[in-house]
């Protein structure tokens, strides 16, 4: 049965696979020294994005062409398959924090240890966004979704811009500049909506912030004016006196002179607008004609307080230069650089041996894939990257700092494995690479419907350096019996209970069960964000010491072993089973040619083989008896 999902770029169409059976073998997560972690395995020679996105919708994982799938019940970290649908997630306080910190090294304001180089800085008041992804797709700009905690900094420095205003408002005054006796007005810079912008400046896509101050001055004036008819104390123009509108512009313009002197490092670019005063983005040059300063970069400084009062911090700290981050999508495939990056990650973060770090165990691990790749088609059935394995590769100003290794799939990103660079660890990459991950999926839905979701892999909530994983919300686990996927919040306070749960069963606790101890939900967010082990990524599996004998721990003689999941089995007829055996023939087809001992060897592993994979599949892949 062909898939839809497979390539018809490949010669080959078809998944095979080879039945490893039920391996035991220590943990990684648990570092148990006993054989305790428990699976079944399958070595697959080759598979169709389809069938290992159907594999993941029932437990399994692959480390490389090895797939395996946890013996829940039995073995000693039962590990959950964990999703989240992109357009539902919600980022974190911890999250946004994480998306700022690389916002502000890339902008200058941390050095490479992390350390601020500003005095008393002040988030950038503008929306934290992600940079362009340089894929080979069409690039795209991912934002993160506005906080709270936001919302206050931005306050926050529109309020220190007002106060600058509100100083040379008072120092004109003191120095004769407008009209004695007259009540002034406190300023008040708003942030510009998209709609409003165009009513100020054409071309005003990099304005963010406006006051109107000089046109509560100019009525003021002309309050005093219309109570003082000798007018000896104006010193600004005739015109300003007599003509109205030519008030507010001259007096934005006087303003904008003196704010120059002081807002020149702080990020932004101001200019005197037909009276109002206008704060833009120096990222782009600001249409000339008016009082303009242009800042290299897009950031609003700190404030250190003196003598004089509020001033902004010296030019020396803002004069930086910015650093470029790159994010690059490619195909699986061995790379020397990514190679010597991760040996580095796995010795200095891992504490692993040398000799253990090898190219072959790398390419094993991370680099060989089973997965037929599948080319975009332009019917809204693959995204533009295609469907298959692939390696993201992020670069800042040139250098390789991190490396994600993801699958893509017909309905989700699997992540699979990421590795950084140790000295920028402070960056926090593995939660940054994250946020860019989901963020990926919600701009490819447009390209590719079906593709909604992002896999974590394995949540395990015996292992605490797993338990980040759901950080990511809202999320949910996948049932190890019926395969249903419920709700991270549902299935916690089930987990808290026991190791192994079947989540589905959760309707008892809806039912009028005694309730658990509720938690709030900063409370959850805040243990499960300062666990903080981003780099706690899928073991690895080696097939020299992962694939067992089958008539060793494979036969599945031992009967204190059954499962759950073996003991209730779905409805399948194993006679539709797909062999590979001198081309491709169903089981019924072939079974009286096997002698009766075979056959009921064969019978046996056959059985557990559809337990484990489903009847849909089993009679779709191909069972290698080669």
């Amino acid at each position: 049965m062909r898939n839809n999902a497979s390539s018809s770029n490949s010669t080959v169409d078809e998944s095979v696979v080879v039945d490893c059976g039920r391996r035991r073998s220590s943990c990684g997560y648990c570092r148990s020294p006993h054989r305790t972690s428990i699976s079944h395995g399958l070595w697959a020679r080759s598979l169709t994005v389809g069938d290992y996105q159907a594999l993941l919708d029932r437990g399994w994982r692959r480390s490389g062409c090895f797939l395996y799938k946890p013996e829940m019940e039995k073995t000693c970290c039962p590990s959950y398959t964990i999703r989240l649908k992109a357009n539902d997630f919600v980022p974190s306080k911890e999250q946004l924090r994480v998306s700022r910190r690389l916002q502000r090294f890339l902008d200058g304001s941390l050095d490479n240890k992390g350390v601020s180089v500003l005095e008393d800085p002040i988030t950038s008041n503008k929306s934290e966004s992600f940079p362009h992804l340089k894929l080979s797709n069409p690039t795209s700009e991912i934002s993160l979704y506005a906080s709270s905690k936001e919302q206050n900094e931005v306050e926050k420095s529109l309020q220190d811009l007002s106060d600058q205003i509100d100083m040379i408002v008072k120092m004109f005054n003191e120095m004769g500049e407008f009209p004695s006796g007259i009540q002034l007005p406190k300023a008040s810079v708003r942030k510009v909506t998209q709609s409003k912008k165009k009513l100020l400046v054409n071309g005003s896509e990099d304005l963010l912030y406006s006051s109107n101050i000089a046109f509560q001055i100019a009525a003021s004036i002309k309050r005093a004016q219309s109570g003082n008819k000798d007018g000896n104390n104006f010193k600004l123009s005739t015109d300003c006196v007599t003509e109205n509108e030519s008030c507010p512009k001259l007096i934005a313009e006087k303003l904008v002179t003196s704010l120059d002197q002081i807002v020149n490092n702080s990020g932004l670019s101001i200019k005197a607008c037909n009276g109002h005063i206008n704060f833009y983005s120096s990222s782009k040059q600001v249409s000339t004609g008016g009082s303009v300063q242009n800042i290299t970069e897009p950031k609003t400084s700190g404030t250190k307080h003196g003598n004089g009062g509020k001033c902004l911090i010296s030019p020396q700290h803002c004069q930086v230069k910015r650093k470029k981050l790159e994010i690059h999508l490619s195909r699986s495939n061995f790379d020397p650089e990514e190679f010597a990056l991760y040996r580095r990650y796995q010795l200095k973060v891992h504490n692993d041996k040398p000799d253990h770090v090898t190219e072959d165990s790398y390419r094993r691990f991370l680099v060989d894939t089973p997965l037929l790749h599948v080319y975009p088609t332009g019917d809204s059935t693959v995204p533009p990257s295609g469907f298959g394995s692939f390696h993201q590769q992020y670069l800042i100003d040139g250098q390789l700092v991190a490396v994600g290794v993801v699958d893509i799939l017909p309905n989700c990103l699997s992540s699979k494995y990421l590795f950084w660079d140790p000295d920028f660890a402070f960056l926090s990459l593995g939660k940054y690479s994250a946020l860019q991950e989901i963020g990926w999926v919600k701009e490819n839905e447009v390209y590719c419907p079906s593709l909604q979701h992002y896999y974590l892999g394995y949540y395990i909530h015996s292992c605490n350096k797993m338990r980040y994983k759901a950080a990511y919300r809202p999320s949910e686990l996948l049932c190890p019996l019926r395969y249903q996927w419920v709700p991270f919040d549902i299935a916690r306070p089930l987990l808290d209970t026991k190791r192994y749960v079947i989540l589905s069963d959760y309707s008892i606790i809806e039912n009028g069960e005694p309730s658990l101890p509720q938690v709030s939900d900063d409370v959850i967010e805040g243990k499960l964000d300062d666990i903080g082990h981003e780099d706690a990524n899928d073991v690895p599996m080696d097939e020299d010491e992962e694939r067992v004998e089958s008539e060793s721990e494979s036969s599945d003689d031992d009967t204190s072993l059954e499962t759950t999941s073996y003991s209730e089995p779905e409805n399948g007829d194993i006679s539709k089973i797909l062999l590979g055996f001198r081309g491709n023939v169903r089981y019924k087809n072939l079974r009286n040619a096997i002698d009766p001992e075979q056959r009921s060897y064969l019978e046996s592993q056959l059985k557990k083989y559809m337990r484990v994979v489903g009847p849909e599949l089993a009679e779709r892949m191909v069972y290698s008896l080669s």
